[in-house]
């Protein structure tokens, strides 16, 4: 029996009154939020109130700590003197936004996130130049994910414009977090949860949405290092009609013990296949990419389609464009001028003869933390499957998607991709 990729994402509705109206597969959808609506006669609310950064509070840390040295950091470890935190209620909507001091959240033990793994979150990065200038990288990809992938698990969605703005206060606040040190930048992470104090399975009627900022340094500190992988055919991470596109946390943690397991044979990362002809997903915790020479010719860089089993990466996306801007002739970057970008099904068969006959070029992860992970190797059914990288630790495609990906970032580039937060003279 063979599992099929092809199958429609179902649409969802939620207490908060947002409706989702479409969905394409570059992990955007379109929203129509409903307006805050009073009873004429009795003038109680008949619909929730949703985010609103007027009602902002701000309490500012009364001793406020000293950023480490950038060489010291480690990822995730450190975090900024504030964070931002907004509640809601099936009764009220969402709550007054604040932004206050760093500290220790308050769960009753029943919530239902430590039950029932009610929680979704983000992860996007902030930028500051040598002038002090701070921007997003396409963080309304970010909030429109966090949207989606909230409804489909009965979490309160919310208006992700209003949302980042609040983000850019907090980041506002705390941006000389931010290394001016050429690699470094601040980890944004997002999250929501279910914190209805209850047992039982259900839509909780309690939720809070909220943001902590942890400064980080490049990934690969000492160079880019190219990771070996393991094809897994024991574990799969998603299946048709599951939750792989979305982005919780009920996703992560079974990916633990086959990545211990992988780790144990000396490969760095899993590679998740799906079916019985073994197609190519996800590549740990990031998008895969392929670079093959066709038979005539021609350079193909493909991706698996998103269809519901494979996460709409930011990364991926961007990738993506820039691919296809250069195949059609908008932009001219340091890639082959015979090429062309597929989102197609691959397998590991596929894989296996393009790197016998010499086709198989590069194999690369995309995601916000490295941008892009080069790949060198893939043990597949007991044998290794070696896979070209350059003499610096990746191929020509994988180093020319992470210059022009960080050009962008930076600012070196001008693009609408980044997102202004302070200019530096605020």
């Amino acid at each position: 029996m063979t599992l099929s990729l092809t199958r429609s994402a179902p649409g969802w509705r939620t207490a908060s009154n947002l409706r989702i109206l479409a969905i394409d597969y570059n992990g955007s959808r379109r929203f129509q939020h409903s307006k805050i609506r009073r009873d004429p006669m009795t003038g109680e609310l008949t619909s929730p109130p949703n985010i609103d950064p007027a009602r902002l509070e701000i309490t500012k840390a009364r001793n406020p700590k000293s950023p480490p040295s950038p060489q010291n950091l480690v990822f995730g470890h450190t975090f900024t003197d504030h964070m931002l935190s907004i509640p809601w209620t099936a009764a009220n909507g969402w709550g007054k936004p604040q932004i206050h001091p760093y500290r220790p959240l308050q769960l009753d033990p029943s919530s239902s996130v430590l039950h029932y793994c009610q929680t979704v979150f983000e992860g996007l990065k902030a930028y500051r130049d040598e002038k002090g200038k701070v921007t997003l990288f396409r963080p309304d990809m970010n909030m429109k994910r966090m949207v989606r992938s909230a409804a489909r698990i009965a979490l309160p969605t919310f208006d992700g414009d209003a949302f980042l703005e609040l983000i850019k206060r907090l980041v506002k606040m705390d941006a000389h977090w931010i290394p001016q040190v050429p690699g470094y930048s601040l980890y944004i992470r997002p999250t929501l949860i279910g914190n209805q104090a209850a047992l039982g399975v259900g839509p909780p009627n309690a939720a809070l949405l909220f943001v902590i900022c942890s400064p980080v340094g490049p990934y690969y500190k000492n160079g880019f290092k190219p990771v070996k992988l393991l094809a897994t055919t024991k574990y799969v991470r998603a299946v048709p009609g599951g939750t792989g596109s979305y982005k919780l946390g009920a996703n992560y943690a079974p990916c633990l013990v086959p990545q211990t397991e992988a780790a144990a044979e000396g490969y760095d990362q899993n590679l998740w296949l799906l079916g019985e002809e073994h197609y190519l997903t996800e590549v740990g915790t990031m998008n895969l990419f392929v670079a093959l020479k066709k038979e005539d010719g021609v350079t193909e860089l493909v991706t698996p389609p998103l269809e519901d089993v494979i996460l709409p990466g930011v990364t991926r996306d961007s990738v993506l464009a820039l691919a296809r801007d250069h195949a059609n002739g908008k932009l001219k970057l340091n890639l082959p001028s015979n090429f062309v970008v597929s989102e197609r099904p691959i397998n590991m068969k596929e894989i296996k003869q393009a790197a016998e006959s010499g086709r198989l070029l590069e194999i690369f992860g995309a995601g916000t933390a490295a941008i892009v992970c080069p790949v060198k190797a893939i043990g597949y059914l007991g044998k290794d499957i070696p896979v070209p990288v350059g003499e610096d630790g990746m191929g020509p495609l994988t180093k020319t998607f992470l210059e022009e990906i960080q050009k962008r970032q930076l600012g070196v580039v001008e693009s609408d991709w980044s997102v202004t937060v302070t200019n530096g003279k605020d």
